[in-house]
């Protein structure tokens, strides 16, 4: 029984330490915190909780019960609308500290503007999935941005530029929102298909509240689009073994096919997802399918065709691109993408109080398939639902492995796994807390939640957005003077940071290796950019030759002071 006390008296005091972080956080005093980061008290709560569960007895203090009954009473639905206005108050929060586009989202964004308004697509690449400009040409078109910047001047060929460039950002960003928005929606009807309505709902907040999940909510990216189309992927697959005779197969070939053109890199998660489907259910199970099975793998193919040709047109070869996009990974060797997945699961991929729930929902995957094993060797029949923890478990840990073997590592690229663990997980922290406290423990999980989405969103504010806009001190108002002293005409710009500069600039952008290899269309203003402290740019004597003994107009631009993250430029323009 000492230990049973001692365990509670740790939980106890580490639970307080963790929410006691979150409020200093929330107050803007997080830089008492290294790096903004808060100490992960929660990972040492979780097991002491679980400890001293004996100790908690079978009544519950009055003052709870009447709280969490007064929650209760509360429709789903209404809370689904809260937590999606809490992500969209999160989002529009954010937008004031990185007013700027970043690396990825200019690379996008420029392709976008390229359909609507004729500019150049800085940065594209055919390893570049077309859904995300797709969704963000309509943005600009809707909006009326992208049309004011053709009208004020934006022409066509290598780049031209007038007043209207660098407009559209906040039409772009709209998109991220929306994306968002529905991923969410769509983990809420999914978790509580699973579970119940208000245990998905605690999910949800958890996801909202992680480090991972929250920096990339006000960016225009596709991960967390595609998350939530793979999610859907997996419920599928999961109806369709679940219900007999269910149609849902039909559907996995669409919602793959629609993920696929968001996101060319869920191919690993798609094949982390059938892999686990098989090991879960057994290939008897799928081969029972049939028709249906035959029939959603014809629509898959016939689907993808249009991509197989394109690719073949572009590289030579159907999986060309798919390849190229492989190739772009960032990495020192063949699986520091999963040594980096081992060294940051599940702290840095969730935040403290998703970490606990992630390790909780891996437990309940690893308990389910404990019970099959024991039940094929003469136990009590095999639950359905256990094999569907086991598929969901099973899912997320492929995803991390051969993700972690083919590219390189950033909590973005495994949202899936996060999620899945995360719903799992819920479900495993009532089940753990038993009948009586079930109910008491998943509202302390969602209020924690609540609590610690504010405060991860200072966390993003001030301490993971400060480095990106300080780049854009450096990057955008060089890009903005170069861009206006082209004058409309066709223009170019060498540089470290050629996405950013397309945008911002209007012009086209290549990187000096790129440029090394290029022919420059004749009539193009040509301009070398070179920052005090830049990266992928030529010393001094390389700059020279470059320049051939062509006459030149030399500048320097400041870029911000001392806060410019690359400092100030020299732009030396080719006559």
């Amino acid at each position: 029984m000492a230990r049973v006390k001692a365990a509670g008296v740790v939980a106890v005091v580490c639970t307080a330490l963790a929410a006691a972080q979150q409020v200093l956080l929330v107050a803007g005093f997080g830089g008492w915190l290294p790096g903004w980061q808060p100490w992960p008290y929660l990972l040492l709560a979780g097991p002491a909780w679980l400890l001293s569960r004996r100790g908690w007895g079978e009544r519950i203090p009055a003052g709870l019960l009447r709280g969490v009954n007064a929650l209760r009473r509360i429709p789903g639905g209404v809370w689904l609308v809260g937590v999606l206005a809490a992500a969209a108050g999160v989002w529009v929060v954010l937008q004031g500290f990185e007013p700027y586009l970043g690396h990825e989202e200019a690379v996008y964004a420029n392709k976008a503007r390229s359909w609507t308004d004729g500019t150049p697509d800085a940065g594209w690449g055919v390893y570049r999935p077309v859904g995300l400009p797709a969704l963000g040409a309509l943005a600009l078109w809707l909006s009326g941005e992208g049309a004011a910047g053709a009208v004020a001047g934006m022409g066509t060929g290598a780049g031209s530029v007038g007043s209207g460039v660098g407009s559209g950002v906040g039409a772009l960003r709209v998109v991220a929102l929306v994306l968002v928005l529905g991923t969410l929606t769509v983990t809420y009807f999914v978790a509580a298909a699973w579970t119940s309505r208000r245990s998905a709902v605690v999910a949800l907040l958890v996801l909202l509240s992680g480090l991972g999940f929250l920096r990339r909510v006000p960016e225009y990216l596709n991960d967390i689009g595609a998350t939530g189309l793979l999610l859907g992927v997996v419920f599928l697959l999961a109806r369709a073994q679940e219900k007999e005779g269910s149609r849902a197969l039909w559907g996995v070939p669409v919602v793959a096919l629609a993920a696929f053109y968001l996101r060319y890199g869920v191919v690993g998660n798609l094949l982390a997802i059938g892999l686990a489907a098989v090991l879960a259910y057994g290939p008897r199970a799928w081969a029972a399918q049939g028709r249906r099975l035959v029939g959603a793998a014809a629509v898959l193919v016939a689907g993808l065709v249009p991509h197989l040709v394109h690719a073949v047109h572009e590289t030579g070869s159907p999986l060309g691109m798919v390849l190229s996009a492989t190739s772009q990974a960032n990495r020192a060797y063949v699986g520091d993408g999963l040594v980096y997945y081992l060294a940051v699961f599940p702290y840095r991929l969730a935040g403290d109080l998703g970490a606990v729930v992630m390790a909780a929902g891996l437990w309940a995957a690893g308990a389910a398939a404990l019970r099959i094993r024991r039940a094929r060797g003469g136990g009590p029949g095999v639950r359905g639902e256990d094999r569907r923890r086991v598929f969901l478990g099973t899912a997320a840990v492929l995803v991390l492995v051969i993700l972690g073997m083919a590219t390189d590592g950033e909590p973005r690229f495994v949202y899936l796994a996060v999620v899945l663990l995360t719903v799992l997980g819920v479900r495993a922290l009532a089940e753990l807390a038993g009948q009586v406290w079930s109910a008491p423990v998943l509202a302390l999980t969602a209020a924690l939640a609540g609590l610690t989405v504010l405060g991860t969103t200072q966390v993003v504010a001030h301490g993971a957005m400060p480095g990106p806009t300080r780049l854009a001190w450096s990057t955008v108002p060089v890009a903005r003077e170069i861009g206006a002293a082209a004058q409309g005409r066709p223009c170019l710009v060498v540089t470290g940071y050629e996405p950013e500069f397309g945008w911002y600039s209007g012009c086209d952008a290549v990187t000096y290796a790129q440029y090394r290899a290029m022919r420059v269309p004749a009539g193009t203003v040509v301009s070398l950019v070179v920052f005090e402290r830049g990266r992928l740019q030529p010393d001094a004597a390389g700059l020279e030759r470059l320049v051939a003994g062509r006459e030149t107009d030399v500048r320097t631009v400041g870029t911000g002071g001392a806060d410019g993250a690359v400092g100030a430029a020299t732009v030396v323009t080719l006559r």
